[in-house]
């Protein structure tokens, strides 16, 4: 199946929210989940070891940004990748493969200096 290119406005939204702000790998692992089977809240917190009012915090970014449309109501509102965070799933898989390359090249200048002091 061949995917469409990403939104250069949905890329800077995903590097913005997920590189560049604080709870950005929370939010990257709520959608990762939320990407295999959609969850409530509370399903997330305990999937992800994560207090569940930060979960509902994360997911609040998420659903006002668009990237996460909420099913239901109350309690039981399942959370499930909107279609845009579904069509652009790839550029968030890049920004995380960066993100890791950038701290194991930090991890690497840090131990160096830790063997040089």
């Amino acid at each position: 199946m061949h995917m469409p290119p990403p939104s250069t406005t949905a890329k800077r939204l995903l590097y913005w929210l997920i590189a560049g702000t604080r709870g950005g790998e929370s939010r990257a692992r709520i959608i990762s989940s939320i990407r295999e089977l959609p969850k409530n809240a509370n399903q997330l917190s305990e999937a992800l070891r994560m207090d569940y009012k930060t979960v509902r915090h994360h997911l609040d970014v998420l659903r006002e940004n668009g990237l996460v449309v909420p099913v239901g109501e109350g309690y039981a509102m399942t959370y499930f990748l909107s279609q845009e965070m579904e069509a652009n799933y790839a550029t968030l898989e890049e920004i995380l493969g960066k993100i890791g390359k950038k701290q194991k090249r930090v991890s690497k200048v840090q131990n160096h200096d830790d063997q040089s002091a």
